[in-house]
């Protein structure tokens, strides 16, 4: 993909907060006409956009039949829309909360509110402000243990002799597990991606700069060391390592 282009859409400009307002207030009363309000959120609307940022639209109907999310390009800048009515609302905002996640929680408290019925939609941030602010839910036994062995699988595999593509690799899919555990085994809620070193960044700068460095290693001179040693330290305030009597039962709903 070159530079401007995002997903073989090209954007070579960034919007201001007031654009991106305008153009979701447009899709409001067009492309969602009869939708009671929505929020508008993400990047450009912190003022911490890029030429490939995109608008981040929450809108709420009185009903639908199903929530759906959609994404298009309007006046030459992507949207992503996530379209519910309170009740499929409810539901993604519980998920999000069980995983520890909060991306619609988020998009709901930080969003400017457009719409007609503004007193409804403040009084539904208010809620959803509460539950962000009160945190996830803590980890369970079952999720942390899952969390230990899939690590512990990980580190054995670059504790062995292997090249540095496959180091690459595992290393990859253990920074995110790593970083949930980091986040989640503090009480934090946390994210992926992007939001993964920001998060870190919040909860203690010297830990994420510890992040950083170890997988830095990790990818440039394919040396484990540093990472192993950070998965040691991040699982012994949980019982370290985790192969030996794990034990996952498989669930009913299976024989279905």
């Amino acid at each position: 993909m070159h530079a401007g282009e995002r997903g073989g859409i090209t954007n070579h400009r960034l919007p201001s907060s007031a654009e991106a307002l305008a153009i979701a207030d447009t899709l409001l009363r067009t492309r969602y006409a009869g939708a009671s309000f929505a929020y508008v959120a993400g990047s450009i609307m912190r003022g911490q956009g890029t030429y490939l940022s995109d608008i981040d639209l929450v809108v709420i109907h009185d009903h639908l039949d199903a929530a759906y999310r959609e994404s298009f390009v309007a006046q030459g800048i992507p949207v992503e829309a996530f379209v519910h009515d309170r009740q499929t609302l409810a539901w993604f905002v519980d998920a999000d909360v069980n995983r520890g996640r909060p991306c619609m929680l988020n998009m709901i408290v930080e969003g400017v509110i457009i719409g007609p019925a503004p007193e409804p939609a403040e009084r539904l941030r208010q809620g959803v402000s509460e539950r962000l602010v009160k945190g996830p839910p803590p980890l369970t036994l079952a999720a942390l243990d899952a969390l230990r062995y899939e690590i512990t699988d990980a580190i054995d595999d670059l504790r062995g002799i292997r090249p540095a593509s496959e180091m690459i690799s595992i290393g990859a899919a253990l920074h995110a597990k790593l970083v949930e555990l980091a986040l989640r085994g503090r009480g934090r809620w946390y994210g992926t991606g992007k939001w993964a070193p920001r998060l870190l960044s919040e909860l203690d700068q010297s830990l994420a700069d510890r992040f950083d460095d170890a997988f830095r290693v990790l990818f440039v001179s394919a040396d484990a060391e540093p990472v192993i040693r950070l998965a040691e330290d991040e699982l012994a305030p949980h019982g370290g390592f985790l192969f030996d009597g794990d034990c996952r039962r498989a669930p009913l709903s299976c024989r279905a």
